[in-house]
């Protein structure tokens, strides 16, 4: 269970750089809420990624690195889906309530893919 629990904080740590940087991006540099999205999630790949392979998973930087990016770049994929898809059908929802939504159900995939077939557990 220890693993599963370190997942979901990487996930949680992922989730609050992606939803802290979809608001900057909006607020403060002018971005639409479509475009913001795609850096954000890159970069909460990025956080998800470093505390996943040193807390999580236990692997070096380039354990399973392709592998990890691969089901990382197809979960950001269901990610960026789900929310263009909350912003377009419900407009009245805050980015960052669809940011949380749309992470959610990228951490569930990821979790399936990188306990599969990145981390092998």
């Amino acid at each position: 269970m220890k693993p599963l629990f370190r997942f979901l904080i990487a996930g949680v740590i992922g989730l609050l750089a992606d939803a802290a940087l979809t608001h900057v991006l909006i607020e403060h540099a002018g971005l639409g809420p479509f475009t913001a999205r795609i850096p954000a999630i890159v970069t909460a790949m990025a956080v998800a990624w470093f505390v996943d392979r040193s807390r999580t998973f236990g692997h070096s930087l380039a354990a399973g690195g392709f592998r990890y990016w691969a089901i990382g770049i197809t979960a950001a994929l269901v990610n960026y889906a789900i929310y263009a898809t909350l912003m377009y059908r419900a407009p009245f929802l805050q980015p960052a309530v669809a940011v949380v939504f749309a992470s959610l159900a990228a951490i569930g995939y990821s979790l399936f893919g990188y306990s599969r077939f990145v981390f092998g557990r």
